[in-house]
């Protein structure tokens, strides 16, 4: 493979910021790879739109990172891995990693008493994307999912330790925390934000997954498989670009991610649907 090839960056896109969640666990298991973010705050959520709408926003948000020169796509969103990973393989020729498969896998693994949780947008909860990825894995497994669309715009709001957002949990999984589960899917890349509140509510007994950790195994895997991981030792650089508002964008990134962003790049909205 081309020297070059290898250089390029890893590109990472969601509707918002939970992606960042994707990019910090990438970072952690691939500390060389530079990663180039795409939140398109402009738009999110995707979890509430049609699929129709969701396919035709992630495709353009993806050729915006193959644009930018990307060696491979991690679909940091439930929303799209549930509705458009086909189209967005479809249309471009480099590996694109989504969420579902991952999360399953990790909950497959996790789960002693086969009764597994998922909790995610609307539109992930309606697609049963989780729970025919899990019983695809094991038939016998009881899928119970649950929507929880608040905790996008708290997430996005940056109340990982809000009053609100604890009443707005025990509201949304009170009826999933009778079920006996003992794993939790977070089925939305926002969700890992408010893990603190999400844990304390359902109980200390009842194991989180968090489908980032899963996927950046994927991506190293997948990566190392075609021999396009990274071969400069060099510390990983990141790029930051949104659609909107990047001030609250760098505020509460730098708040999740745990360190300064030096800038966070505005794209323009008409630029981007010509993609």
């Amino acid at each position: 493979m081309n020297l070059l090839e290898n250089e390029k960056p890893i590109g990472v896109f969601d509707s918002g910021i939970g992606g960042l969640t994707v990019v910090k666990r990438i970072a952690s298991a691939l500390p060389n790879e530079n990663i180039i973010y795409f939140g398109d705050t402009a738009r999110v959520p995707y979890g509430s739109k049609s699929n129709v709408t969701v396919i035709e926003y992630s495709l353009q948000d993806a050729q915006f990172l193959i644009d930018k020169g990307v060696k491979a796509i991690v679909v940091a969103c439930n929303t799209v891995s549930s509705i458009a990973l086909k189209e967005i393989r479809d249309h471009f020729n480099v590996p694109v990693i989504g969420m579902i498969e991952p999360g399953a896998k990790a909950a497959d693994a996790a789960t002693k008493n086969g009764r597994i949780g998922v909790i995610g947008t609307r539109a992930t909860i309606n697609n049963r994307a989780y729970s025919e990825a899990i019983k695809n894995l094991n038939a016998k497994f009881e899928v119970i999912e649950k929507p929880c669309p608040l905790f996008v715009p708290l997430a996005e709001e940056g109340w990982i330790d809000h009053r609100a957002t604890y009443e707005i949990a025990e509201e949304y999984l009170k009826e999933i925390r009778e079920q006996n589960i003992d794993t939790l899917v977070l089925g939305c890349t926002h969700y890992p934000i408010l893990s603190n509140v999400i844990q304390k509510v359902i109980g200390s007994g009842v194991t989180l997954i968090d489908s980032g950790v899963a996927s950046a195994e994927i991506v190293e895997d997948e990566l190392r498989k075609i021999n396009l991981l990274k071969t400069k030792k060099t510390t990983g650089q990141n790029e930051f670009y949104v659609s909107d508002i990047p001030s609250k964008f760098k505020e509460v990134a730098e708040l999740f991610l745990g360190q300064k962003i030096n800038h966070v790049h505005k794209v323009d909205l008409e630029t981007l649907t010509k993609s």
